[in-house]
């Protein structure tokens, strides 16, 4: 069976913590980067383990160079050498319009979802360089549906960062593809996680279930798929693809 050491951001909870388990399940070892939560990051780490995987929790800002840097050495240390990187670390802000959001706001978005976004990514890039005749190395980044819907009265910010994660994908894709590292993203669409309720509405999945064509929002497990499948050795011949896992919105 393929074994791929993999590094994932934001790996304590929602859809980073069903990667971590989703890899673990597959018999990879995991490194997972947390924040604020230290104990959801240690029953994450708790789950695997007893799984009979391997797996380690390091707490780091991705919107701090240096914490990005020791995050992927201590990752290297505990893993060895890294196959798959997955940059997931995001966040969202109280629901309002572009006219009302505060610079303070703004920039805390910005920094963590696309200053942390190319961060982990350059580290990745510096990182994941293999020979031609090996297995590629794979970077996966979380983007969003809501790059292609705008999110109105809701998170134009966030809609905003997730659109140049987009476009961070496709140029990475072509700049590291002679370096045997493939670049993709998957774009989540309306999924049960808790992010809605930092954003003041945790009922919201549920709330807009309707504008979704399968009429239900969709489970961190579900992207969690689509996010190991590019991260393995199956999906050899994609790069720079964006793939939405939205139900059909």
């Amino acid at each position: 069976m393929e074994k791929r050491a993999i590094l994932i951001t934001g790996g304590s909870r929602g859809i980073g913590r069903a990667v971590a388990l989703g890899a673990a399940a597959r018999g990879w070892p995991v490194a997972l980067s947390w924040h604020s939560d230290r104990a959801a990051a240690d029953e994450t780490v708790e789950q695997i383990v007893a799984l009979d995987g391997q797996a380690v929790a390091i707490r780091a800002d991705v919107a701090v160079e240096g914490d990005v840097v020791a995050l992927f050495e201590q990752a290297e240390a505990a893993l060895g050498r890294l196959d798959a990187v997955v940059v997931n670390a995001g966040i969202v802000a109280p629901s309002m319009p572009l006219a009302e959001m505060s610079l303070d706001r703004m920039r805390a978005v910005i920094d963590t979802n696309l200053l942390g976004a190319l961060l982990c990514a350059r580290e990745a890039a510096r990182r994941l360089p293999r020979p031609v005749e090996e297995p590629a190395a794979a970077l996966v980044l979380v983007s969003s549906i809501a790059a292609k819907l705008g999110s109105p009265y809701e998170y134009v910010d966030y809609a905003a960062t997730k659109g140049a994660v987009d476009t961070l994908t496709i140029g990475l894709a072509k700049e590291l593809a002679g370096q045997n590292i493939r670049v993709n993203a998957v774009r989540p669409g309306l999924i049960d996680t808790a992010i809605h309720a930092s954003g003041g509405r945790p009922g919201r999945a549920r709330e807009l279930a309707h504008l979704v064509p399968m009429q239900r929002p969709g489970t961190p497990e579900e992207v969690a798929e689509a996010i190991l499948w590019l991260a393995g050795g199956a999906a050899s011949y994609a790069s720079g693809a964006i793939l939405d896992i939205g139900g059909g919105r």
